[in-house]
């Protein structure tokens, strides 16, 4: 008579390192925990990534990339909404020391966030209903939205109890100045940041 095997079960892993099983699967995917759910993007289009450089230029030539603060893409941030929460922002402008700040898994600690942009995609719905909350929660003070879809842009400021108390919407034809608290008062084109989309 044989003796059954006898099955250990297998441990489940955490939400980081199911997390990060998924980044090496799917090459290219931005891979978020937000609100203890694991959220994957495809890669951006070409017009999203064009997007992207044209915010980055004038945040550039306004001094915005230098000693104080660093313009990066792609940086992770740690969530305080949940023991795993982080998410990975279009773009981000950050204190410069921000290296001091890094708290796990490559994201970094949500007060060296001086902006964060996202430009929408096949995550529209995260970007502007699902975001919104998390960046205010994380007490980012600016969170610009470059709507492709609505074709608009969104500017949120004033961060407090969870939600951004200021919302100010720009449309084709629109300029609007990002407050000064980011470094310098930078004034954008909505058309310049649509265009790619044409």
């Amino acid at each position: 008579m044989s003796a059954a095997a006898v099955e250990e079960p297998m441990e489940q892993p955490t939400l980081l390192e199911a997390a990060e099983l998924i980044s090496q699967q799917l090459v290219g995917h931005r891979v978020e925990i937000i609100g203890g759910q694991i959220t994957v993007t495809p890669p951006p289009d070409g017009p999203h990534a064009e997007t992207l450089t044209d915010l980055m230029i004038p945040l550039w030539a306004a001094g915005l990339h230098g000693e104080t603060s660093r313009l990066v893409q792609g940086m992770g941030m740690w969530l305080p909404g949940g023991a795993s929460d982080y998410a990975i922002p279009d773009l981000s402008l950050v204190d410069a020391d921000y290296q001091d700040h890094l708290i796990e898994h490559n994201c970094y600690d949500p007060v060296i966030f001086r902006l964060v942009a996202e430009v929408t995609s096949s995550n529209h719905l995260s970007d502007v209903k699902i975001k919104p909350g998390i960046y205010a929660e994380a007490g980012v003070p600016v969170y610009v939205i470059i709507d492709r879809k609505n074709q608009k842009v969104m500017v949120l400021t004033e961060p407090r109890g969870g939600e951004y108390r200021v919302h100010a919407v720009h449309h084709p034809g629109q300029t609007f100045t990002l407050p000064e608290s980011i470094g310098a008062g930078v004034t954008l084109a909505v058309d310049d940041l649509l265009i790619a989309k044409k």
